[in-house]
């Protein structure tokens, strides 16, 4: 197959179609990346047709490289844009604890049921959980979920009484 036209030099601006065949991405995705990430503003002309700079590229190629090489989430790579930490180290990176994360482990084994935490208030069919190897924060995070659960699936049985009371 012919090429269209000559190649572009590494300064020139670059459409969405361009960017969107050279990352192998939607351009929808592109246009929602923009929504999600401030730092990428790509030029709008007349009609609403986007020029993107080789700087948009570079960021585009990594914010794709964060989020489908190394699996981080959209919030993960605002954080790291945020933060500056974008053009460090990736393994450095993923080495920093930061703060607002809690510790989970990377891998879960399967726990035999007998090892495993009691089903939920002794309930049948309710689910076995299994809590080791999480850090104390998910532990009472889960704890907490449970609880209100409890509360809630409580409530819906007082309400469901009451309606049958009243009919």
């Amino acid at each position: 197959m012919k090429a269209r036209g000559p190649t572009k030099s590494a300064t020139a601006f670059r459409t969405i179609s361009e960017v969107s065949s050279d990352l192998d991405v939607p351009q929808h995705v592109l246009r929602f990346w923009e929504g999600k990430f401030p730092q990428l503003r790509p030029l709008k002309r007349g009609g609403g047709r986007r020029y993107y700079r080789p700087e948009d590229v570079d960021l585009l190629r990594q914010i794709q490289n964060l989020l489908y090489g190394e699996g981080y989430t959209i919030k993960g790579v605002q954080r790291l844009l945020k933060d500056g930490k974008v053009d460090d180290d990736p393994e450095a990176r993923r080495m920093e604890e930061t703060p607002d994360e809690p510790d989970v482990p990377d891998t879960f084994e399967a726990v035999p049921i007998e090892a495993a935490m009691p089903s939920l208030g002794g309930e049948e069919g309710a689910p076995v959980v299994a809590l080791d190897g999480l850090s104390d924060t998910i532990r009472q995070a889960i704890a907490q979920a449970l609880d209100e659960l409890k509360e809630a699936r409580l409530l819906l049985a007082l309400g469901e009484e009451k309606e049958i009371r009243e009919v």
